[in-house]
């Protein structure tokens, strides 16, 4: 994720598009490389090339996360939680819409993004679980295509591998991404029934979880199209019968001439 912040909206725009540009360097050189080196399969070789580059980000990524839950006392929560924090009575806004200036309309937002220092090991270990099945939900993809391009590189696209990988990634975000969507409510609620005791204004009365329906959507996709390499799995073994009918017979044939 490009995040930058300034003053204008410009300077913004310029540092995300030179960190689209960086990108974009490093997949031409890819590119380039591999048309230096006479590949005819170059997008296949360049998409090997980065989603193993992004497994291996997301499993340092998932390294540190472990490390540091066991290293530092303090732990990042990022899930919807029924504390409600209201905005300071010195930000201007109007409660009922009344004015005819243009003015904020007076609410507040839920306490969702959060870190909580001196936290318990269990606490740590919650909130370390939740980061890691965002982890692995964010690298399916790199997972899924990974497994595509190497089996088809080799001429076995239509491989039995191919679409297990397909299902079985189809299986694995739906269940990381709703582990994660329950996950992160869990944490974040847990967490501020650690910091505040049962009597506080702010101890959440409950939890708040929601599973969102993209988890779902993506899963279907998956499933669709490891649907279509069986199929065309299988018109291929038919393929490949068929010729050996046709080569068998043609020996029979010349054995007969």
């Amino acid at each position: 994720m490009l995040t930058f912040g300034s003053a204008e909206i410009w300077p913004s725009l310029l540092y995300i598009g030179i960190g689209l540009g960086v990108i974009a360097l490093v997949v031409g050189l890819l590119v380039w490389n591999g048309r230096r080196r006479g590949s005819r399969t170059v997008a296949l070789d360049a998409a090997l090339t980065l989603s193993g580059w992004w497994f291996l980000l997301s499993a340092v990524g998932a390294v540190i996360f472990v490390v540091k839950a066991f290293t530092v006392e303090w732990a990042e929560f990022n899930g919807e939680t029924y504390v409600y924090v209201g905005w300071p009575d010195s930000l201007p806004c109007s409660e009922f819409g009344d004015g005819a200036a243009t003015m904020l309309t007076c609410r507040g937002e839920s306490l969702s993004h959060f870190t909580v220092t001196n936290a318990s090991l269990g606490l740590r270990l919650l909130a370390a679980a939740a980061q890691l099945s965002t982890l692995a939900l964010t690298a399916m993809p790199a997972v899924i295509v990974g497994i595509v391009c190497f089996y088809t590189l080799r001429g076995r696209v239509f491989s039995r591998m191919v679409t297990r990988a397909l299902t079985g990634g189809a299986i694995a975000v739906l269940v990381f991404g709703v582990t994660t969507d329950l996950l992160s409510g869990i944490a974040a609620t847990t967490a501020l029934r650690e910091v505040f005791a049962p009597e506080s204004e702010w101890y959440p009365s409950a939890y708040q979880l929601t599973v969102t329906p993209w988890p779902f959507a993506a899963a279907l996709g998956l499933v669709a199209l490891a649907a279509v390499f069986r199929q065309g799995t299988r018109l291929e073994q038919e393929r490949a019968q068929l010729q050996q009918e046709k080569t068998a017979l043609e020996k029979e044939t010349e054995g007969l001439v």
